[in-house]
């Protein structure tokens, strides 16, 4: 195993235990819970011999802190992700139409992460995973954490709507240039803000327009379900468009545009936006 520091325990009056005595020897081991999770995991020699719990320091010991072994998931699906930041504890990817981010099948983000991202060298590092959902035919940004810490941290940040989240997406038909959809789903409140941002005449459609959507919750399908219901369905959308509305073979025009929070970790704000697709440019040429 990679050594990452050596330290060699002062002397004490009486033998104190490593619990005690290791608490902020390594600039890596912060806090106790991190202390024991490293004792836990075989993390620190003392004298070359791996430490317990029961380990006790009288000075002299010298006390190896070792690198955690990289594990690579063996469901690894080889696709290439296009990554708009990272550091050793987050990353936000691009993610592609017509993947899963996530669930039981192989063909996810999830299983492309690893080959896709650096492996964070903390000591809580875990195999990358994304923090948030986006439909199968969805496009745009994707958090991804890297460690526990960060991971655990991201849920709080998305369970206290302190992520603010930024969709564009081309709707189909007239519609009021902005405005606040809170229609229930599935018997929870959903609001949606949303503001037009151009509008071009179809021969097909009549009217389509390049839509900016803010959601302040996170139903599931909450603006496909918001746009339908006012007569504005997402052009491609095959589960909400009404018959004869229905654009077959070019998918969802649905694009997470932007993300913004605080670092879990730094504090710092994060704020990663990813143009729209080519194929929304065919529609709206001066974009």
């Amino acid at each position: 195993m990679k050594i990452i520091a050596t330290h060699t325990a002062t002397n004490q009056e009486v033998p104190i235990r490593l619990q005690e005595y290791g608490l902020g020897i390594f600039l890596q081991v912060g806090s106790k819970s991190a202390l024991k999770k490293v004792l836990k995991k075989e993390l620190i020699l003392v004298n070359d011999i791996v430490a317990t719990t029961a380990t006790f320091i009288e000075g002299g010991e010298v006390l190896t802190l070792l690198a955690q072994e990289e594990k690579t998931s063996e469901r690894v699906f080889n696709c290439a992700l296009d990554v708009l930041y990272e550091d050793n504890f987050i990353a936000i990817i691009n993610k592609p139409a017509g993947i899963l981010v996530s669930g039981n099948g192989f063909k996810t983000i999830k299983n492309a992460l690893e080959q896709n991202t650096t492996r964070s060298t903390a000591l809580d590092a875990v195999a990358p995973q994304p923090v948030h959902r986006l439909d199968y035919a969805t496009t745009g940004v994707l958090v991804v954490g890297k460690t526990s810490a960060a991971i655990s941290k991201l849920n709080q940040l998305f369970e206290a709507k302190e992520v603010t989240k930024i969709y564009r997406a081309i709707t189909i038909g007239a519609m009021e240039m902005k405005g606040t959809l809170e229609l229930p789903i599935d018997g929870k409140e959903a609001h949606t803000s949303f503001k037009v941002l151009a509008t071009v005449p179809s021969k097909r459609f009549k009217r389509l327009n390049l839509v900016e959507l803010l959601p302040s919750t996170g139903r599931r399908h909450q603006l496909r379900k918001h746009l339908a219901s006012i007569g504005n369905p997402i052009l491609g959308d095959v589960a909400y468009s009404k018959e004869g509305l229905l654009l077959k073979g070019k998918g969802l025009y649905l694009h997470a545009y932007s993300i913004a929070f605080e670092h879990p970790i730094t504090l710092n704000l994060i704020e990663v936006a990813q143009p729209l697709p080519h194929k929304y440019k065919k529609i709206f040429i001066e974009l």
